[in-house]
């Protein structure tokens, strides 16, 4: 298949696991994929693998949580964004309200919430030019419900469920569209210990209960090329649940 032929893509937290997959696919299907990571290793990789199957990719090693990365992904662009892949987030020890330290609140949602604005208002005005472009956000089922993560990976994926209609509203008549995926459980390399008791006590019976089989970063990286392409081309400000049925219980 060859739907991004001819086009630029951006994927976030490329070096592993969902961005990876996407990175990987999106490549496979004609992009020219910019894609950055926090760890410079990964993308090294990623840059091996891709270029040895021909594919034109760039790398960007950074902090996506910093507006100098942000700067450096806009300049590997070129001027020219048609796909917006924000994947990269992290957990927080799924610590309740009562527990949560300022620096995890901080951190997760500089990541998993600050970050994705900030890039996709650095990409906003290309596609506004370009008269089309595509944006997805990978949320959460963490986004959909109170008894999946901590307060402030809870919190972070819900304010991004608001980012993700609230662009799609605006920027609707300029010929740009932005969804959200929300994954549940998918087999990635991200550390999601239990720091709390509390935590471990609420959440370990709801997760035996009801959490279906984990999901692999491919079947992720589907949704979101689906989303990405023009296959979708009717469907924004949606938000798609991809986690087994964990939304339907």
């Amino acid at each position: 298949m060859t739907r991004f032929g001819g086009r630029t893509a951006v994927v976030t937290g490329a070096g592993s696991g969902i961005g990876r997959a996407t990175a990987l696919r999106l490549a496979g299907e004609g992009a020219r994929v910019v894609a950055t990571d926090v760890v410079p290793e990964r993308l090294a990789v990623l840059s091996s693998e891709l270029a040895g199957a021909g594919a034109d990719v760039v790398t960007v090693a950074g902090d996506v949580a910093e507006q100098t990365t942000v700067d450096a992904v806009l300049r590997a662009t070129g001027g020219t964004v048609d796909a917006l892949a924000n994947v990269a987030g992290i957990m927080d020890g799924f610590l309740p309200t009562a527990e949560v330290d300022d620096g995890t609140w901080d951190r997760v949602l500089a990541v998993n919430l600050t970050a994705v604005m900030r890039l996709t208002r650095a990409v906003l005005p290309l596609m506004v030019a370009a008269g089309r472009g595509t944006v997805v956000n990978v949320g959460s089922e963490a986004g959909l419900r109170g008894a999946s993560a901590g307060a402030a990976y809870t919190t972070s994926k819900h304010a991004l469920v608001g980012l993700t209609r609230s662009t799609a509203f605006f920027y609707a008549p300029a010929g740009i569209r932005c969804n959200l995926v929300a994954p549940g459980g998918v087999a990635t390399n991200i550390e999601a210990p239990f720091r709390s008791r509390l935590a471990e006590e609420r959440l370990g019976p709801v997760f035996q209960a009801v959490v279906p089989p984990i999901a692999t970063p491919e079947q992720l990286a589907a949704a979101i090329t689906w989303l990405l392409s023009d296959d979708s081309a009717n469907v924004t400000g949606a938000v798609l649940p991809s986690d087994g049925g964990w939304s339907a219980i």
